[in-house]
């Protein structure tokens, strides 16, 4: 890890905390953005991570310093969901550089993958409150999954991943695929009870990008669209990965949706299955999903 300081005209000091991993191609870039930044008069301390968990510790550490006014996360999904745990609720403002392999919670937010637009969201200051879920106490911005999906990053290379991105996840999945054996999950929503193959807890209604799968879900709600694929089997998920790219998966008549508050997620075998929160897998079932009880705040157009 390295750390380097912009100094500020006018005191007022922000965390950039930089993937280095994510955003390799774009390091002029946000060298630029940095130098905007302090243009504006917003001193940046940089912090670049070294490893899983540094952009977790350094968002804690500046979450204990009541200096920082801000945090902002260059980097991906990943190095997201590590700032807001680290960052609790201090209160601080979170910024996103969308340089990762999805941007799924910067294209929620209107931001999509344009260092233009992270710059004058950033620019212009204006945060907007939204309401994170959390896995086993564990935050996530915008999905949490247990089924074909969670095996899918289960069986993510990172080595993989830093040299093909999304590709990663097509290698991933078309072996998943062909392993695949048919599981099934009890869900419970708000107290009442359903069954599936796979579920997918969302806070917003973007997934893997820019495919929608919970179109009423918004980030600014008090409650999660649970996602419940109810057939089992490679044909279906066949099916699922077709209709979902197409945008059609609203249409199909075993998907159900449902909105709650609190879910309790089990294998019916009683197996440990892996759940994964934002594209890392962060738990093991059983896993009790919520919302966490304060707002957290956003720079967004």
């Amino acid at each position: 890890m390295s750390h380097s300081t912009r100094p500020s005209p006018d005191g007022g000091h922000w965390i950039l905390i930089h993937n280095p991993t994510a955003g390799w191609r774009r390091a002029r870039r946000v060298a630029r953005l940095l130098d905007d930044l302090a243009a504006a008069g917003r001193g940046v301390t940089v912090m670049r991570t070294a490893r899983r968990g540094d952009a977790e510790s350094f968002a804690r550490a500046a979450a204990a310093d009541h200096r920082t006014e801000a945090l902002i996360v260059a980097g991906g999904d990943g190095t997201i969901n590590e700032a807001v745990n680290g960052m609790g609720d201090a209160g601080m403002a979170l910024g996103l550089v969308p340089i990762g392999t999805a941007n799924v919670l910067a294209n929620e937010l209107g931001i999509g993958s344009s260092m233009r637009a992270a710059a004058l969201t950033l620019a212009a200051g204006n945060a907007r409150a939204i309401r994170l879920g959390m896995v086993n106490g564990r935050r996530f911005a915008m999905m949490a999954g247990v089924g074909f999906d969670a095996q899918v990053v289960a069986g993510i290379d990172p080595a993989l991943k830093r040299r093909l991105g999304k590709g990663a996840y097509l290698v991933s999945g078309l072996r998943a695929f062909w392993s695949y054996r048919p599981r099934r999950y009890r869900v419970e929503v708000d107290g009442a009870e359903y069954e599936a193959a796979s579920a997918v807890c969302c806070n917003g209604r973007f997934y893997g990008g820019r495919f929608v799968l919970a179109e009423a879900a918004r980030l600014d709600d008090d409650q999660l669209h649970v996602v419940l694929f109810e057939r089992c089997g490679r044909l279906a998920i066949l099916r699922y990965v077709i209709a979902m790219a197409l945008g059609m998966i609203g249409r199909l008549g075993d998907v159900r949706v449902v909105p709650g508050r609190r879910i309790s997620i089990a294998a019916v075998d009683g197996s440990a299955e892996p759940v994964q929160a934002d594209g890392d897998i962060v738990a093991y079932l059983p896993a009790q999903v919520t919302m966490a009880e304060a707002d957290t705040r956003v720079f967004a157009p």
